[in-house]
């Protein structure tokens, strides 16, 4: 068995969602992540976030297989979060994505919204952001 040492990423919803269309000019995330190019961390709670938004934008079924695919792929770890940090207060739905991250250990959260700005300056936990430019910059594309 080899050393995995990619990437650990969460990736804020609408990321997610604006990846998954073939036709999408950010679709090269979606397809990195099938190819297994990074790591993604989930918590039960950020997958039913996505399948809810995922079934909203298109359907059930495109929310199903999508949900099938992130519980079946290698290099996406299904986290269990016991901590609640609540650095986020604008909104606290997205407090999700930053305990995941924290029980993670990612390197990395990505997300487009301004909310998550508020974390970039908490000194401990240090959980970095950057959005799809950068991330896509980090990947090598």
């Amino acid at each position: 068995m080899q050393k995995v040492n990619k990437l650990i990423v969460v990736l804020d919803t609408n990321i997610l969602l604006v990846s998954i269309s073939s036709r999408s000019k950010y679709h090269w995330l979606y397809q990195a992540l099938l190819n297994n190019e990074f790591q993604i961390a989930i918590s039960p709670e950020i997958l039913l976030e996505y399948e809810e938004k995922i079934s909203e934008h298109w359907n059930n079924d495109v929310a199903l297989n999508v949900s099938r695919s992130l519980t079946e792929l290698h290099n996406v770890l299904l986290i269990n979060v016991y901590y609640n940090l609540n650095l986020i207060t604008a909104d606290l739905d997205d407090n999700k994505f930053v305990d995941c991250a924290f029980a993670a250990n990612a390197d990395y959260i990505v997300t487009q919204d301004h909310h998550f700005n508020v974390v970039k300056n908490v000194e401990f936990p240090r959980i970095p952001i950057m959005d799809i430019h950068q991330f896509k910059q980090a990947l090598g594309y």
